[in-house]
């Protein structure tokens, strides 16, 4: 039997957006994502973050740092009562990326290969799923790997983007709930 899997966007969804984040004196979480975690988990949801990290790509930061404040991220959720069963990243760019770095890559999102990965690895039924981005390029993942449902976060701090592809927008993430 396959399973539902809730993907999430890190910056943005899971954290404020403040410009390249890998410090978690920098990193703090979005109202309601704890509660949104918890109640997928208990409606059977394997839950996804799926994440470009371009800073790593650009230098501004390391793999290691990455892992640091991933590592520290999940062990905050589990205190809140859910875990997150794997994070993907792509540290990738295609023009700002420093050496190896510097490539295109299917998982950089607009890309759908994180979320593809995922379906493969823990055997998700993407059709029963659902995604939440906060960018366009959050969207168009979740479309090209075909994931049933795409949720827009836009904030009503932030501008509402006129065009979309996202299935609906929501301003909060307790509104999220009722797509699971």
């Amino acid at each position: 039997m396959l399973l539902r899997g809730l993907f999430l966007d890190r910056d943005g969804v899971v954290n404020v957006d403040y410009p390249y984040v890998y410090q978690k004196e920098n990193f703090e979480f979005i109202d309601g994502i704890f509660t949104l975690c918890r109640t997928a988990a208990a409606l059977s949801y394997k839950i996804f973050i799926v994440t470009n990290q371009a800073g790593i790509g650009r230098g501004y930061y390391s793999e290691r740092d990455f892992h640091e404040l991933t590592r520290w991220m999940c062990e905050i959720f589990v205190q809140n009562g859910v875990a997150i069963d794997k994070v993907y990243f792509c540290p990738n760019h295609p023009t700002h990326g420093i050496g190896a770095y510097r490539a295109d890559s299917t998982w950089r999102k607009p890309g759908p290969g994180m979320i593809l990965q995922a379906a493969d690895e823990f055997e998700i039924n993407l059709q029963d799923s659902l995604l939440i981005g906060n960018n366009e390029s959050d969207i168009l993942a979740a479309k090209a790997a075909h994931v049933g449902c795409a949720l827009l976060y836009c904030p009503p701090d932030t501008p509402r983007q006129v065009a979309t592809n996202a299935d609906f927008i929501i301003g909060n993430l307790s509104e999220a709930a009722a797509y699971l």
